[in-house]
C-alpha cells in the first residue's frame, strides 16, 4: 500500500509517499528559486517554478523507491481549512494530482497545507495517537503565525479552531527580513540560527502581547536599528530569534491559562530553530518533528490522503 501527497507552497515544491504497513516516509522536495536580495515571491512566480520544477522532484521521489500502484492520492489545495483562504500556487500540485488520479481511478483527497504541516509533525514526533485526542498546534512559518485548538473530525481528520495569531508581521516574515538585511539568501531561517548561536548577548525581551494574540512588527525595525548602530550581525540575529521565541512563549502561557494543559504541537519551518525547540521543550514539554518534517513538505498530505481512505 502506498498513498501518495503533494504540496506546492509558496516555497517548496514536495512530493511523498506515505507507506502505512512500514510506517515509512519517503519524500522529495526543492525550494523555488528567489533572487538575492530578494525577500520572497509573487504567486505568478511561484506557480510557473512549481510547474517548471515538479517533474523532476516527482522523477527523484520515484527514483528513491519501487511503487507499483497507488492507493489514493492527497493534494494541499489552499492554505488554511477556512473561507476565503487561497493562494494560486497550490493548484500546480492540486491539478496534478488531479491528472494522477483520474488516469489512475483511485480517489483524490484534498486538505491544507496547515493540516499537512501538523499531520508531519505528528509523524515525526511519534505522536499519531494525538489525531483522536484535542490538542494545540503551532504554525509559524513565512505565511502563518498561528495557535490552533485541534481536534478529532470525521471527515477532515482533524479540525482547527484559530485561538491565538500575530496580528501583523508573521515569524517567518521577520526571520527573512532580517536575514536578508544582513545580506542572507532567503530564505533564511537555518542561517540566521547558525549566526545567532556566535552571540554572547543574554537578551531580555518584553514581547507585545494582547491575549492570545501577539505582535511582530518592531523586530524588522529594531534590528534596522541595530544594524545602522554598527551592533554585529550574530547579535541582531539573536536579537530576532530571542523576540519571537519570547513572544510565542508568552502566547503560549496564556493558551495555557485559558484552555488549560493540552499537548502541545510546534510546527511550521520557524519552529526547527535550535534555540526555540529546547526552550518549549524544557518549559512547556512541546512535541517537535525534525527539521525535515518541520519545513514545508508533503509528508503530512500523503498521510491524510491514507486516513481519509481509511475511514472510507
Amino acid at each position: 500500500m502506498a498513498y501518495l501527497g503533494f504540496d506546492t507552497s509558496n516555497y517548496t515544491t514536495s512530493v511523498a509517499l506515505y507507506f502505512p504497513d512500514e510506517n515509512k516516509v519517503i519524500h522529495s522536495k526543492k525550494l523555488l528559486p528567489v533572487k538575492e536580495g530578494e525577500k520572497g515571491l509573487r504567486q505568478s512566480d511561484a506557480v510557473f517554478f512549481h510547474t517548471q520544477q515538479l517533474h523532476s522532484v516527482c522523477s527523484e521521489l520515484f527514483g528513491k523507491c519501487k511503487c507499483n500502484t497507488i492507493d489514493s492520492i492527497g493534494a494541499s489545495a489552499f492554505p488554511r481549512m477556512a473561507e476565503g483562504s487561497y493562494m494560486p500556487c497550490f493548484l500546480v500540485g492540486l491539478n496534478t494530482a488531479r491528472i494522477i488520479s483520474e488516469i489512475n481511478s483511485v480517489n483524490l483527497h484534498i486538505s491544507s497545507h496547515q493540516v499537512g504541516h501538523i499531520l508531519a509533525a505528528l509523524y515525526s514526533a511519534g505522536r499519531p495517537e494525538l489525531i483522536n485526542e484535542k490538542f494545540v498546534a503551532f504554525h509559524l512559518s513565512g505565511g502563518t503565525t498561528e495557535a490552533l485548538l485541534v481536534e478529532p473530525d470525521d471527515k477532515e481528520i482533524i479540525k482547527c479552531t484559530l485561538i491565538g495569531k500575530s496580528t501583523d508581521l508573521k515569524a517567518g516574515q521577520a526571520v527573512d527580513r532580517v536575514g536578508v538585511m544582513l545580506g542572507m539568501r532567503f530564505p533564511c531561517g537555518a542561517e540566521l540560527d547558525e549566526l545567532s548561536r556566535e552571540s554572547l548577548i543574554d537578551y531580555k525581551i518584553k514581547p507585545s502581547v494582547k491575549g492570545t494574540d501577539i505582535s511582530l512588527s518592531g523586530i524588522e525595525n529594531k534590528c534596522k536599528a541595530m544594524l545602522e548602530k554598527g551592533e554585529k550581525p550574530c547579535d541582531i540575529a539573536k536579537f530576532c530569534i530571542r523576540y519571537i521565541s519570547a513572544s510565542v512563549e508568552k502566547m503560549t502561557e496564556n493558551i495555557i491559562s485559558e484552555y488549560g494543559n493540552l499537548p502541545l504541537v510546534y510546527s511550521g519551518g520557524v519552529m526547527s530553530n535550535s534555540y526555540m525547540k529546547v526552550r518549549f521543550a524544557d518549559r512547556f514539554g512541546g512535541i517537535f518533528a525534525s527539521p525535515e518534517f518541520s519545513s514545508d513538505n508533503a509528508a503530512g498530505i500523503a498521510i491524510m490522503a491514507y486516513l481519509k481512505e481509511k475511514r472510507k
